[in-house]
């Protein structure tokens, strides 16, 4: 299963993408809130930090396929 984060603040994404990973999830999809700009490129540095190494993190539309994400 994927997660499907659409926080906007990168603490605010770190906080779901803790809380999913702590549930078991390994892989996430962030959506895009700046076009991939900036603010994408810091959200994304937030989950990848908040999810660990072992984990799949990418920003929407770079490739992810959204069939089998849950969201919050």
């Amino acid at each position: 299963m994927r997660a499907y984060i659409t926080a906007r603040r990168p603490a605010d994404v770190a906080r779901d993408v803790d809380g999913w990973r702590k549930r078991g999830c390994k892989s996430f999809v962030l959506r895009k809130a700046a076009g991939g700009a900036e603010l994408d490129q810091e959200r994304l540095g937030a989950a990848r930090y908040a999810a660990g190494l072992q984990a799949e993190v990418e920003l929407e539309g770079d490739g992810s396929d959204l069939s089998d994400a849950a969201s919050r």
